[in-house]
């Protein structure tokens, strides 16, 4: 999978099962490209998520959630994910 799939496929999740206002998911895996921990395929987002629903539930309500959304996508294909809820 390319990042460009997996950003789409990511959002639409992510979408299907919260409600969000607003969502933008960056591309950060060239930050971390010298890392010892890099593995090819595996990709670094930021994730920036405007939710009324999310801000109901503190942050670590609010992140696992998203990562139980994720889960299968973070298993295959992410390595790290920054999140930022708003």
């Amino acid at each position: 999978m390319d990042i460009n799939q997996l950003v789409l496929l990511v959002e639409e999740k992510l979408k299907k099962n919260i409600l969000i206002q607003n969502i933008n998911i960056e591309d950060k895996t060239y930050l971390h490209k010298n890392h010892s921990s890099h593995k090819e395929g595996k990709f670094h987002l930021l994730i920036k998520i405007k939710s009324e629903e999310l801000s109901k539930f503190n942050k670590l309500q609010a992140t696992k959630k998203i990562y139980k959304i994720l889960n299968d996508e973070i298993q295959k294909y992410i390595h790290s994910i920054q999140i930022l809820i708003n």
